[in-house]
C-alpha cells in the first residue's frame, strides 16, 4: 500500500475502500454496522482515547461514505464526536503579559471576561469571552494572541463557527465548499460526502445499451507520478468504464466560448471553478452578471456526450468537492450522473485489487495542451490567449488577472466591485495552485504543476481548434 501523507488520509481511504468492498459484494447494508470493527478489529485504539470512541467516529465516516445526511445540501459535514478533542483556542494571554498598572484589557472588555491572577497577570474567562479582539488591540505588550482552530483559520469566508458545546458548525449560506477545512482539520472532523456506491451500482447494473463514461480531470497527471496516464485509463477500463475522456476536451470548448463571450461583453469572470462561482454568488452578488454564462468543462462535455448518446452515463473524476454540488444543479444534473474524487477513485482501484502498474496502457488523446493546463493556475488565461490568436481577434486588448487561491480572488473581486480593477478578465481558482491543490487530491505539492505541464506538452493536438474538431 502507498504511503499516505497523513493518518487522516489513510483512515479515510480505509473507510472508502471497505464501503466499496461491501458494495461490490452486495453486502453493504448487511454489514454496514460492522465496518468500523473490520477497519480496526482489535481492542486497541489507533488514534483515539479508546476503541469505543474510535468506532463511533468510524461509524460517522461510514455514513458520509454512503452519502451523508440527505437533508444537508452541503457536500462537507462536521463529525461532531471527532471535533471535541480540538482545543478551544481563541484569545489567550501569553507569558508576555507584564501585569501592568493600566490594565487596558480589563477596561475595554465588554463582557467582563478578564480578571487578574495572584501575580497581577491578566486571565481570560473562556465562558464569558465573545472573541471580539478588543483586548488584543489595546495590549501595549501584544501579549494577547488569537489562537484559532485550524478549520477556522483555513476558512476564508467565515463559514465556520462554534456551537454551545464548542463543536464546529458550517454556515451553508457562507460556505463555498472549497474543502480547505477538510484539508486542515488535524482530527479529520470535516469530511466530504461520497457517491462511491452510486458509481459502483452504475457499473454493476450497466445494460447492453448503456455506455459508461469516465471523465477524467487533467490534474490526474499530478496524482500517480510513477504511473503513465495510459495505465490509469487501463485501470478505469478494468473497473468497468466503457470510455475514458479528458475533461480537458471540455476545457478546450470552454476556452473558445469564453473568449467569444469576453469579446462581446468586455469583462468576464471565469466559470470553471465551482467554488469561485459560489464565492461570487454568496459574497459578491452585485457582480453575478459578470460570471461567464458558459458551463464548466465538466458540464459542457457531459452535455455533448449525452446529446450524442442518450443512454450514456457520465462520471466526473477529479480533485474537487464542490464539483459534487455542481453536478446536482438543475441545469447540470441531466448531463452528469455522478462525481467522485481522486481519493475515491484510489479506493475503488484498491477495492478491486487493481494495480495500476500492471494495467494495460490505453492512449488518452482527446485534448490540446491548452485544455490540459486548465488544471493549474494560469491555464485558462493561456488558453484564451491562444483562442484569441487562433481566431485572429486583432481588435481586443486582453488584460487578464490570474487569481491563484482565495486571497487573490478576494482582492480582485473587491477591486472589481469598487470599479478600480484595471483588468477585463478574472481567472478565479480558489485552491492554491489551481485544481492541482484540490482538497480531495491524493497528492498536493507545488511540484505537481510540472507534471500537468508535461502532460500538456505530450498532447498530439497542437491547437484548441484541432482538439475541438475531434468531437
Amino acid at each position: 500500500m502507498r504511503k499516505f501523507e497523513t493518518q487522516v488520509q489513510l483512515i479515510k481511504h480505509k473507510v472508502l475502500k471497505e464501503v466499496a468492498n461491501q458494495a461490490w459484494n452486495h453486502s453493504l447494508f448487511e454489514n454496514l454496522l460492522d465496518i468500523p470493527k473490520i477497519i480496526n478489529p482489535t481492542n486497541k485504539p489507533i488514534s483515539r482515547c479508546c476503541v469505543y470512541k474510535e468506532h463511533a467516529i468510524l461509524t460517522e465516516r461510514v455514513k458520509l461514505a454512503i452519502g451523508g445526511h440527505k437533508s444537508n445540501k452541503n457536500m462537507i459535514e462536521v463529525i461532531g464526536i471527532a471535533c471535541d478533542e480540538c482545543p478551544v483556542g481563541g484569545y489567550e494571554v501569553t507569558n508576555g503579559c507584564r501585569g501592568c498598572l493600566a490594565h487596558k484589557c480589563i477596561s475595554v472588555c465588554p463582557k467582563n471576561a478578564i480578571t487578574l491572577d495572584q501575580h497581577n497577570k491578566a486571565v481570560i474567562d473562556k465562558e464569558k469571552c465573545i472573541e471580539c479582539g478588543l483586548c488584543a488591540n489595546v495590549c501595549p505588550y501584544s501579549a494577547i494572541k488569537n489562537n484559532q482552530r485550524p478549520c477556522i483559520n483555513a476558512c476564508k469566508v467565515d463559514a465556520i463557527k462554534m456551537d454551545d458545546e464548542r463543536i464546529a458548525v458550517i454556515d451553508n449560506d457562507h460556505c463555498i465548499e472549497c474543502g480547505a477545512c477538510v484539508n486542515q482539520c488535524p482530527f479529520g472532523a470535516m469530511m466530504d460526502k461520497s457517491f462511491i456506491i452510486d458509481v459502483i451500482d452504475m457499473i454493476q447494473k450497466k445494460g447492453k445499451d448503456t455506455k459508461l463514461y469516465a471523465m477524467l480531470a487533467p490534474s490526474i497527471a499530478s496524482q500517480y507520478k510513477k504511473v503513465p496516464i495510459e495505465k490509469i485509463v487501463g485501470g478505469l477500463k478494468k473497473l468497468g468504464f466503457d470510455e475514458v475522456l479528458e475533461a480537458a476536451l471540455g476545457a478546450d470548448l470552454v476556452a473558445e466560448l469564453e473568449t467569444k463571450e469576453l469579446v462581446e461583453k468586455g469583462f468576464l469572470t471565469s466559470s470553471c471553478c465551482p467554488s469561485f462561482v459560489n464565492y461570487i454568488k454568496k459574497h459578491y452578488p452585485q457582480i453575478n452578471k459578470d460570471i461567464s454564462h458558459n458551463f464548466s468543462p465538466m458540464a459542457l462535455l457531459g452535455k455533448m456526450i449525452k446529446e450524442k448518446n442518450k443512454n450514456a452515463r457520465v462520471i466526473f473524476i477529479g480533485p474537487c468537492i464542490a464539483k459534487k454540488s455542481e453536478a446536482l444543479k438543475e441545469e447540470v444534473k441531466p448531463y452528469i450522473d455522478s462525481v467522485i474524487t481522486f481519493e475515491e477513485l484510489d479506493a475503488l482501484f484498491d477495492s478491486q485489487n487493481i494495480s495500476l502498474v500492471d494495467c494495460k496502457e490505453i492512449p488518452l488523446e482527446n485534448a490540446s495542451y491548452f485544455g490540459r493546463v486548465f488544471a493549474r493556475s494560469g491555464g485558462l488565461v493561456e488558453a484564451i490567449k491562444e483562442s484569441i490568436q487562433e481566431n485572429a481577434i486583432l481588435d481586443f486588448d486582453f488584460n487578464p488577472n490570474v487569481c491563484n487561491g482565495i486571497d487573490e480572488c478576494k482582492l480582485a473581486l473587491i477591486k472589481h466591485s469598487k470599479g478600480v480593477l484595471p483588468n477585463n478578465f478574472i481567472e478565479g481558482m480558489i485552491c492554491s495552485g489551481g485544481c492541482i491543490g484540490g482538497p480531495a487530491s491524493i497528492s498536493q505539492h507545488k511540484s505537481d504543476r510540472k507534471f500537468v505541464d508535461l502532460f500538456g506538452e505530450k498532447s498530439k493536438r497542437n491547437s484548441i481548434k484541432a482538439s475541438i474538431k475531434t468531437i
